[in-house]
């Protein structure tokens, strides 16, 4: 029929270059767009059949290519990539921005005492946790054991973080304590991705050729994959807690700051927003989502089984979480 789409339109992959930080980018731009969180769910059902159903060779009639690729995105920003299940609303990439600048907000803004420092990196560990768990790689369950360790360590790591600095910084300049945050949160986050993927450690996660045939699982790849996450979140939250606290040490000199001290919080959330709108998909395009590695680098038990069973392979894919 004339104007039907056609099915050889690759909707398993992102609609741009993963190869370039450019495609990557605004592949990143539409993951994360915070508005479709709001989406009904019969939104994301009917989206999730028009993929299913193309991937089946089922078209809808009319369909339009911008439609299917708008279906495939909203899909991909609620349902996992390897397990294929709904993904926890605040858990989903869509939820970063809303959620990290409202909370980053409050970590920036309620900073001078400990009772604040302890309850709002608690709240922050408490959504790290949620997303990491959300986000895993691979389609091994993560038990309530393993979350629960990752937890509490990175709870631990980063108030602990964040105590001592506080501490240390009362002997330096006042804006070297409005940086106390970021530290704590990239301490916690060394801790807290690594403990919660820690059964992708032991056991590996995924691996497959560029056709996407599973060759096997790897804790090599693991490894590489939690590393890139670990530096793109530490690099997602940088602008965020370090641009906001410069500013507001400005402008809280002004007199209308000094006249509305309740515009404070408002302000720093407004700000951490702002830098998180662009922060979160360019950090999350550091590095291509469908990762890779040579087959040198995997264990020697699976290095020898891929020469046996998929000989011409030399690179291998995974997907690295987010």
């Amino acid at each position: 029929m004339s104007g039907e789409l056609p099915l050889n339109i690759n909707i398993k992959e992102p609609r741009w270059d993963q190869g370039t930080f450019m495609g990557r980018a605004k592949h990143f731009f539409m993951v994360t767009d915070p508005r479709t969180v709001l989406l009904s769910s019969e939104t994301l059902e009917e989206a999730r059949v028009i993929v299913e159903n193309y991937r089946a060779g089922i078209i809808k009639p009319g369909l339009t290519e911008d439609e299917l690729w708008r279906a495939k995105y909203v899909y991909d920003s609620a349902f996992h990539p390897d397990t294929g299940e709904k993904m926890f609303v605040i858990g989903r990439m869509s939820a970063q921005v809303p959620m990290n600048m409202t909370i980053t907000g409050c970590m920036l803004t309620f900073y001078r005492t400990t009772p604040a420092v302890v309850f709002w990196q608690w709240v922050n560990q408490s959504f790290n946790a949620i997303v990491n768990y959300t986000n895993r790689s691979g389609d091994a369950p993560i038990t309530m054991n393993q979350l629960g360790t990752a937890y509490v360590g990175a709870t631990t790591g980063a108030v602990v973080t964040a105590l001592g600095l506080k501490s240390l910084a009362k002997r330096l300049p006042p804006i070297v304590s409005r940086f106390v945050p970021f530290a704590a949160v990239a301490a916690a986050n060394c801790i807290n991705i690594p403990v919660m993927r820690q059964r992708e450690l032991k056991y590996g996660i995924p691996v497959t050729d560029e056709n996407g045939n599973r060759l096997g699982d790897s804790a090599n790849a693991a490894q590489q994959a939690i590393i890139q996450v670990v530096v793109s979140r530490i690099g997602m939250a940088m602008p965020a807690m370090a641009i906001p606290p410069v500013i507001m040490n400005a402008l809280e000199k002004k007199a209308f700051m000094k006249r509305f001290p309740v515009l404070n919080a408002p302000v720093q959330v407004g700000l951490v927003g702002l830098c998180l709108v662009f922060a979160t998909p360019l950090c999350c395009a550091l590095f291509p989502q469908k990762s890779s590695m040579s087959v040198s680098r995997l264990e020697e038990d699976l290095q020898e089984r891929i020469r046996q069973t998929s000989p011409h392979t030399s690179i291998v894919y995974f997907n690295k979480g987010l």
